[in-house]
C-alpha cells in the first residue's frame, strides 16, 4: 500500500450510502427508501460531488432485504434519475438476517456492476471457501466489481491470507475499511485508520473506509489525506462535522468534497471508478 506524496495525485473516490439496513425515516425525515427517494438522493448527491452509490433496499414493511425485484426497482429508477454518471453498488450485507448462499443468491440474479461484500460474511469458515471462491470467480467473469468489506486488523489479515491462496481473485481488489463498528457508541475517530493500514502493510490493494458516527468527516479527510476513497452517509451517521444534523445526504459529501479540494486532491467521476473497479478483473 503506496503512502508517499504521489497518492493525492490519484482522484478520489466518493461513495454516498444514503440508507443503510436499520434506519428509517424516524431516525431522519430525508432517509431515502423507495427507489424514487433513492433516485432523487442519487442525482443530489452526484451534483456534490459522489461517484458512487451504495444501494440497500427495503421491503414493503421498511425493512432491510435482498430481494431482486427490489434491487431491480432502485436500479431503474435511479438509472433514469442520473444515467451512467454514477456507478451503482447494491449491498449484499446479512445484517444476521441472511446466509452466505442467500447473498450470492442475490448477486447472481442482480447482476449489478458493483457489489460490496464482507469477508466475514461471504468467507465465515474454512469449510465455506470453496462455493466462494467459485463465486467471486464468477464476478471476475461476469466483470461484476467487488469491494471487500473488512471490520478489523484481522480482517485484513485474513483477507490477505484468502489472497495468497487464490481465494480472492483477479488483480488490484477494493477494500472498505469500517472503522468504529465495534466501538463503545458505534464513534469513530481518524486514529482508528491505524491498525489497518499497519496490517495491510505493502499489501497491493485500492482501499476506502466508512466510519461510524459525527466524526465520519475527520476520517474521511484522514484517509483522503493518506491516498485512501471515502464511502460518507446516512447508513453511518447522521451529522456534519459542526455537530448539526445534516441536512440530506448530498451535505455530508458536499463537506468531504470541499476538504478534498483543500487538499488538492481531484474527486473522481464514474468513468474514473469504473476504470479502477476493473482493474479486479484483470
Amino acid at each position: 500500500m503506496k503512502l508517499d506524496e504521489s497518492v493525492l495525485d490519484a482522484p478520489l473516490i466518493v461513495t454516498v450510502a444514503p440508507t443503510g439496513a436499520r434506519k428509517t425515516a424516524a431516525d431522519h425525515p430525508k432517509l431515502p427508501v423507495t427507489p424514487d427517494e433513492i433516485a432523487r438522493c442519487a442525482a443530489e448527491c452526484l451534483e456534490a460531488g459522489a461517484a458512487m452509490i451504495h444501494l440497500h433496499v427495503r421491503d414493503a414493511q421498511a425493512r432491510h432485504s435482498l430481494d431482486a425485484d427490489a434491487y431491480a426497482a432502485a436500479i431503474a429508477a435511479v438509472r433514469r434519475a442520473v444515467g451512467n454518471r454514477i456507478v451503482i453498488q447494491a449491498t449484499s450485507e446479512a445484517v444476521g438476517i441472511f446466509t452466505p448462499d442467500q447473498q450470492m443468491a442475490m448477486v447472481r440474479a442482480v447482476r449489478p456492476e458493483a457489489v460490496s461484500l464482507a469477508i466475514r460474511e461471504i468467507c465465515p469458515d474454512e469449510a465455506s471457501l470453496p462455493v466462494a471462491a467459485e463465486f467471486l470467480a464468477w464476478l471476475t467473469a461476469e466483470r461484476i466489481a467487488p469491494q471487500y468489506i473488512l471490520y478489523s486488523a484481522e480482517d485484513v489479515e485474513r483477507f490477505a491470507e484468502l489472497r495468497r491462496r487464490g481465494i480472492v481473485p483477479g488483480g488490484t481488489p477494493f477494500v472498505l475499511c469500517v472503522l468504529g463498528r465495534y466501538t463503545p457508541g458505534q464513534k469513530s475517530v481518524p486514529a482508528d485508520l491505524l491498525p489497518f493500514l499497519a496490517a495491510a502493510g505493502d499489501l497491493d490493494m485500492h482501499w476506502g473506509m466508512c466510519a461510524f458516527g459525527r466524526r465520519e468527516a475527520a476520517c474521511a479527510l484522514a484517509a483522503a489525506t493518506l491516498g485512501g476513497h471515502v464511502r460518507v452517509g446516512f447508513e453511518n451517521n447522521l451529522y456534519l462535522a459542526d455537530g448539526s444534523v445534516a441536512p440530506d445526504n448530498a451535505a455530508l459529501v458536499r463537506q468531504v468534497a470541499g476538504g478534498a479540494a483543500l487538499m488538492g486532491r481531484r474527486l473522481a467521476d464514474a468513468d474514473a471508478v469504473r476504470h479502477l473497479l476493473m482493474e479486479n478483473a484483470a
